[in-house]
């Protein structure tokens, strides 16, 4: 079950370095991505950081609207993520074609992806030079939520199942999934 996560800990949610999945909305459309290249910058309030590509249908949606969401897919979606990461959405209802399903967020216009086990519904903040030259959006998380059944003590714990592991992707369609929790000892 999605339950809501404290703001000022939305960083755990990318800070392993998953793919996630970008979701946006504007103009009375929707559309979502793959993205491998997002990460947490700041703790309170808390930031993100994502590559969106200029030219692409996520980019024409979030500019519009400055929001999105960022979705932690599990391995269980594997074959959708690679999908909606390889054609456009101005070319294909994604949505419909990968068989992903959109929720609505709390906060922003930008659906969530069921199936997930986390969520940062985000604003983005201005910054046209880093979109302008990188291609970087840095938005504030404003909502954060995750899946209960791998989060424990505050952390990631994916004793539930292979299913429920965050994706990496490499290159190529090429994926690896989270894996062992190790704790090391105190210093």
């Amino acid at each position: 079950m999605r339950v809501p996560l404290e703001l000022r800990r939305a960083y755990k949610l990318l800070n392993h370095g998953p793919t996630t999945l970008v979701t946006s909305a504007a103009q009375g459309r929707t559309n979502v991505m793959a993205a491998a290249w997002a990460m947490p910058i700041d703790f309170e309030p808390p930031k993100v950081a994502v590559v969106i590509a200029e030219g692409t249908f996520t980019r024409e949606l979030v500019d519009a609207s400055g929001e999105l969401t960022l979705c932690v897919p599990t391995r269980a979606q594997l074959d959708a993520v690679y999908a909606v990461g390889s054609v456009s959405g101005r070319d294909e209802d994604k949505w419909a074609s990968s068989g992903l399903r959109a929720a609505p967020a709390s906060c922003v216009k930008a659906p969530l992806v069921e199936g997930c086990v986390g969520w940062l519904e985000c604003r983005v903040l201005s910054e046209p030079d880093a979109q302008r030259k990188y291609d970087l959006f840095i938005a504030e998380v404003v909502a954060a939520w995750v899946e209960d059944v791998v989060w424990k003590d505050n952390g990631w714990d994916f004793s539930a199942g292979e299913a429920y592991r965050p994706i990496h992707h490499l290159a190529g369609g090429v994926f690896f999934a989270t894996g062992e929790r190790l704790q090391a000892r105190r210093p």
